[in-house]
């Protein structure tokens, strides 16, 4: 699959239908990977075939499904795993809200997202958005108390969902209907994101598994 001068590889990873990714520049063949998780041997050979050459090791959040990796593929590509903030193991460093870095001729943006995690991340390059457990095909990611629902709300209406309807997404999980989606067919689709109010955001939350059953959501 490829968004216009990104070409990015979506790979399942095992775990609870864990996804993990490489996006490389396709001028300069230079590349991210987001969330290695469970397999990162196998995410160093696909990048390997493909004539990548992998550039940053980026984990949308510290869950260790998405940070189980990163040592192991650090080991293998020589190149420290990025998290948000202070919350970062050894061989890992951090980036912050807005961080802005080079691949080949695209640059990647760093969106902090946080209500799933306080340190969840999503990655924007060229028209790729890696949402890891922000927002899913369908759903968002789960919270645990009421101000991080709102929090949540607030990263997706303020981060997410100003940018182009034409931006793919990819998520952390194959959650949804399909493995991918955009922006414009979230907004239109996804239950969470047609709630007029955080109010009404947070009753849907509240009541998903009721309404996940009257709707026949998986």
């Amino acid at each position: 699959m490829s968004a216009s001068q990104l070409v990015v590889k979506q790979i399942r990873t095992g775990g609870d239908r864990n996804f993990a990714y490489i996006a490389a520049c396709t001028f300069t063949q230079e590349a991210m990977v987001v969330d290695a998780s469970y397999n990162p041997a196998m995410v160093a050979t696909v990048a390997a075939n493909e004539g990548f050459t992998i550039r940053y090791i980026f984990s949308t959040h510290s869950h260790v499904d998405h940070t189980n990796g990163n040592a192991e593929l650090s080991q293998l590509c020589g190149v420290p795993a990025l998290l948000y903030g202070d919350m970062v193991p050894d061989l890992q460093r951090s980036v912050l809200d807005g961080t802005v870095l080079p691949l080949g001729k695209l640059n990647i943006q760093i969106l902090h997202t946080p209500g799933h995690t306080p340190d969840s991340i999503s990655l924007y390059c060229d028209n790729a958005l890696f949402t890891g457990d922000t927002l899913f095909v369908g759903k968002v990611g789960g919270t645990y108390s009421d101000e991080d629902a709102r929090t949540e709300y607030e990263s997706l209406w303020q981060k997410l969902m100003v940018l182009p309807d034409a931006t793919m997404v990819y998520p952390g999980h194959d959650y949804g209907v399909a493995p991918t989606s955009t922006l414009a067919h979230e907004r239109q689709t996804n239950p969470f994101l047609q709630q007029k109010s955080f109010n009404d955001f947070l009753s849907l939350k509240k009541n998903w598994a009721a309404y996940k059953k009257a709707h026949g959501i998986v």
